[in-house]
């Protein structure tokens, strides 16, 4: 094998605006970083792509990591699948493509020489299972258990972890667990001071209004108390449960994390404040991965209005990092 560390760009939902980042964010990239890039994806699809927006970038279609490239060139490792109308494929052929993108880069992925995967916005219709995204379709394909995966929104000032993910309201309280929040804890604790080498300081939110003014019947003296007593045990810096609808006024500052029990519980008030400024971590794979912190857009497509800030953000962060 080469000896770049090389980092694996997942093209992602093609019905989408991530061929248009894809371009911005490698014009925008350093020499040293454009080296270690290569996309997994279809050559072909990708050529298409690129004449529709008229843009003209160099591109080289690989069949292996092994393979002897060219300098400043985009280095597709192809998948080989055919696309009529490249902005419109139906359903079935993209779900197909993704799936296929996404079980490759996870396959390299586990090899020494790569430093992790970024991958572009997907439908998570497209990985065929109910509320799964891609966090937790990596965690099954590295066999993770005990909901120890983590999905981590952060940037130099905050990061943010949901205990639930991709999941209806309705359902957030029954998949609350005092051992599923002390296991994700746990995990990014972990992986927070191998990330950035100190230990994170943690807020744990409640999950209902005025944290349910602590009524004995309450998820947080039934569930959330009970998992803070265990983490603190455990030497881990927790505060909480706090109050959700006040934290991020000011008191986040105190934090490296705030951890809440459902997905727009943190992403909401994170995204408001940060905007494009974050990337999506997942913590406690058996590699690195990172994506954007956006969705496909389609209401971009060909506008040429995309912000590629998030996909630069992920590839200059995993580029810091050595396996």
């Amino acid at each position: 094998m080469n000896q770049n560390k090389y980092i694996i760009l997942v093209a992602g939902d093609p019905n989408s605006i991530n061929t248009e980042i894809i371009f911005k964010s490698w014009n925008k990239c350093k020499d040293t970083i454009k080296k270690k890039i290569v996309i997994v994806g279809s050559f072909d699809l990708i050529k298409k792509q690129l004449k529709k927006l008229n843009y003209n970038i160099k591109m080289s279609k690989i069949k292996s990591l092994n393979e002897p490239h060219k300098q400043n060139v985009l280095k597709i490792l192809n998948i080989d699948l055919k696309f009529k109308n490249p902005f419109k494929i139906k359903k079935e052929i993209t779900s197909k493509y993704v799936l296929s993108c996404l079980n490759l880069a996870h396959k390299l992925a586990l090899n020494k020489g790569i430093l992790g995967i970024v991958n572009c916005a997907i439908d998570k219709k497209l990985l065929r299972k109910k509320n799964i995204g891609v966090t937790e379709y990596l965690a099954k394909k590295c066999k993770i258990r005990n909901n120890s995966e983590v999905m981590m929104i952060s940037n130099k000032k905050l990061a943010v972890i949901p205990i639930t993910t991709h999941i209806d309201l309705k359902n957030v309280s029954k998949n609350i667990k005092s051992e599923i929040i002390v296991s994700k804890v746990k995990t990014a604790h972990i992986c927070f001071y191998n990330l950035f080498k100190r230990k994170p300081k943690i807020g744990i939110l409640g999950l209902n209004p005025h944290n349910a003014e602590l009524r004995s019947d309450s998820e947080e003296n039934k569930k959330i108390i009970p998992a803070i007593k265990k983490l603190r045990k455990l030497d881990i810096k927790v505060k909480g449960p706090l109050v959700s609808d006040t934290v991020f006024i000011n008191d986040y500052k105190n934090y490296d994390i705030i951890i809440g029990m459902f997905h727009d519980q943190v992403l909401a008030p994170f995204k408001s404040m940060f905007k494009f400024d974050a990337i999506n971590i997942t913590l406690g794979l058996k590699y690195l991965r990172v994506s954007p912190d956006h969705g496909t857009a389609t209401n971009l497509i060909l506008k040429k209005k995309a912000n590629p800030t998030s996909l630069i953000k992920c590839i200059n962060f995993i580029s810091k990092f050595k396996k």
